[in-house]
């Protein structure tokens, strides 16, 4: 068997906003640190999306000492800094999915900016520690809580799925199609949806379900334009009952460092487990 080596990692601070790819980041029980511990929501609390908005993927999102700071990649707009520690105590409630959880209102500036940049009403909102978004007690370990992500902490993708993916394409398409917190080399293609527990150098994680996609696959990050693929080709070879899946969303054992480079070790594989 050949080796396994974390070679990528990339946090999305702001979902559903571009990523950002690191040599390292720390593994928290929410996911890793600062990953989608922002979001937009619209005026009902409900949050935003590339799904139907496809030109937040022409939102930039860099780490500086201050907090983030977000741009827009064709419209002349000043950068935005996003203090790390949000000092509003202005809560509401927000909307991810099936879910309703408490955040932060971060301020009325940010609150413009992004109205702005994606001409529609919008308010960008923090998940402090003490809001409680759990993960489907089908797939959980111990209760363990998630940030804005769609469902899990973690999201990983083996190089290989891809190359095999992109064999089958006529254009083949980046990883960012993806939006994994993961990449790593060597192994089989698709051996990733089979994990059960595995470390990635001292951290232990688990692996949950196998992660189904949606149209936000089909959208170009660098341009927001949409087309079919590559989900029309997925959707021939990768599905499990209704869904398409690519990629394996992941639960953390332990909390700690990961680098790339770190090796990854599987101690158990098998099915998936729980309900859909």
């Amino acid at each position: 068997m050949s080796t396994l080596v974390l070679s990528e990692i990339f946090i999305y601070p702001i979902k559903s906003l571009s990523g950002i790819s690191l040599t390292s980041a720390q593994v928290e029980e929410r996911g890793l640190q600062y990953d989608r511990r922002w979001m937009l929501i619209d005026d009902s609390g409900i949050f935003l999306t590339q799904r139907k908005l496809a030109e937040m993927a022409l939102l930039q999102v860099a780490l500086s000492p201050e907090g983030l700071v977000v741009t827009h990649k064709t419209k002349d707009l000043a950068p935005l800094l996003v203090p790390y520690e949000t000092n509003s105590t202005r809560s509401t409630l927000v909307t991810v999915w099936d879910d309703i959880c408490f955040a932060f209102i971060v301020s009325p500036e940010a609150n413009a900016w992004f109205s702005e940049a994606l001409g529609l009403s919008c308010r960008l909102v923090y998940m402090p520690d003490n809001s409680i978004r759990l993960i489907d007690p089908n797939y959980a370990k111990h209760n363990e809580k998630v940030s804005f992500s769609d469902g899990y902490p973690f999201l990983i993708i083996g190089q290989e799925s891809l190359n095999d993916l992109n064999g089958r394409l006529e254009e083949e398409v980046p990883m960012n199609r993806f939006r994994p917190n993961f990449v790593f080399t060597g192994g089989q293609p698709y051996a990733e949806e089979k994990w059960k527990t595995f470390k990635m150098g001292d951290v232990l994680f688990y692996g949950a379900k196998p992660c189904g996609r949606c149209n936000v696959t089909t959208i170009d990050q660098d341009t927001a334009q949409a087309g079919a693929e590559p989900l029309k080709t997925l959707s021939t070879y990768q599905k499990k009952g209704s869904k398409v899946i690519f990629g394996m969303n992941l639960i953390g054992l332990s909390t700690g460092t990961v680098n790339v480079g770190d090796r990854i070790t599987v101690m158990e594989t098998g099915s998936s487990s729980g309900g859909e």
